[in-house]
């Protein structure tokens, strides 16, 4: 039996690699190719600290998005069943005992999980249990929750109901890791702080799309669903096309399916694009078609290949390597 996220299982493995049988993602694979949608509301998770009973040590109710969960108050063996969120434990100084295949994929975690455990492409109840944790996290909506319940107190997240720094700070809080999650944070807006103005200078009025060749089309990624479009539109504030703007970011949802005839009118004065790897589709069916090459940015220059294996990871981690390429590439445009 296997539990699968349900970003995953529509996002697939989006090799993925992120989220959102999770984002973007993101973002196990499934027959469909097509990104999950805009998540709805869930309650806010939040944190009470209480003792439970004597010998079994201090927990605390957690305000999640499957009820109140009485958690260990500091867990020590976290099974991540996300592959989108292991970024954020990572990134508190936290290395869970178990996470999803799809997760050792993301080449932004080379070092990182040095005795981890892999506990599949969906989550398997065998290698679960024998890892012992003592907390799980899934995406709610996620199959198995009762399953999973049995093993562990499990916390499900709803993906993209929260930014990736309120998740990082809600992680901080279920981890007792506050100060650590605050940390990064501010690090990371003195990076932002410090390269936004010559970004913003070098890029100018110019528009930037961030666009995934899939078998049916184009994917056009906005502001929340991974491919750097955090930091690209999140944290420049860089503008795409009116179109792209209107559908993939204003609308929420984080990105919008087009067809390859529709790509001049979605396509920027700079692009950032990868193959989607969701499905097996030739990525040379748009890049080698004379709309691709005929758009200005081609013609000019203006093209920048993410990392395919990785760009759909929007966790703190991810980010944190993907802002250097994506600094440097707009620089690179400065006139």
């Amino acid at each position: 039996m296997k539990f699968v996220s349900n970003r995953f299982s529509r996002l697939t493995l989006l090799s993925i690699p992120l989220t959102l049988s999770l984002l973007l993602a993101a973002c196990s694979q499934s027959s469909s190719s097509s990104p999950s949608p805009s998540p709805s509301a869930s309650p806010a998770a939040s944190a009470e600290p209480s003792t439970s009973p004597a010998g079994t040590g201090e927990t605390m109710v957690f305000k999640a998005a499957n009820g109140d969960i009485t958690v260990p108050k500091n867990p020590q063996r976290i099974v991540d069943l996300t592959g989108s969120f292991t970024g954020h434990f990572l990134a508190l100084g936290i290395k869970p005992v178990g996470i999803l295949d799809q997760a050792f994929k993301n080449p932004f975690f080379e070092g990182l999980l040095e005795g981890v455990g892999n506990v599949g492409s969906g989550g398997e109840v065998e290698k679960i249990i024998a890892l012992d944790p003592d907390l799980i996290i899934m995406f709610s909506g996620g199959e198995g929750l009762e399953k999973l319940e049995k093993i562990a107190p499990t916390v499900a997240v709803q993906y993209g109901l929260k930014t990736y720094k309120e998740q990082l700070k809600e992680f901080g809080v279920l981890t007792g890791q506050e100060k650590k999650a605050q940390e990064w944070i501010d690090q990371w807006d003195a990076k932002i702080a410090e390269a936004k103005p010559q970004v913003v200078e070098a890029v100018g009025d110019r528009t930037v799309s961030i666009l995934n060749p899939f078998a049916k089309g184009l994917y056009v990624f906005g502001h929340n669903f991974g491919r750097s479009g955090e930091i690209i539109y999140g944290e420049f504030g860089l503008k795409a096309p009116a179109i792209a703007q209107k559908e993939a970011i204003d609308s929420g949802t984080g990105w919008a399916e087009i067809s390859l005839e529709k790509l001049p009118e979605y396509a920027g004065d700079i692009i950032f694009t990868s193959p989607w790897s969701g499905d097996d589709a030739d990525p040379k069916v748009v890049y080698d078609n004379t709309l691709w090459k005929s758009l200005p940015a081609v013609k000019e220059g203006r093209v920048f290949q993410l990392n395919a294996d990785g760009a759909y990871f929007n966790d703190p981690i991810s980010l944190d390597k993907q802002f250097e390429f994506v600094k440097e590439s707009l620089l690179s445009l400065k006139k």
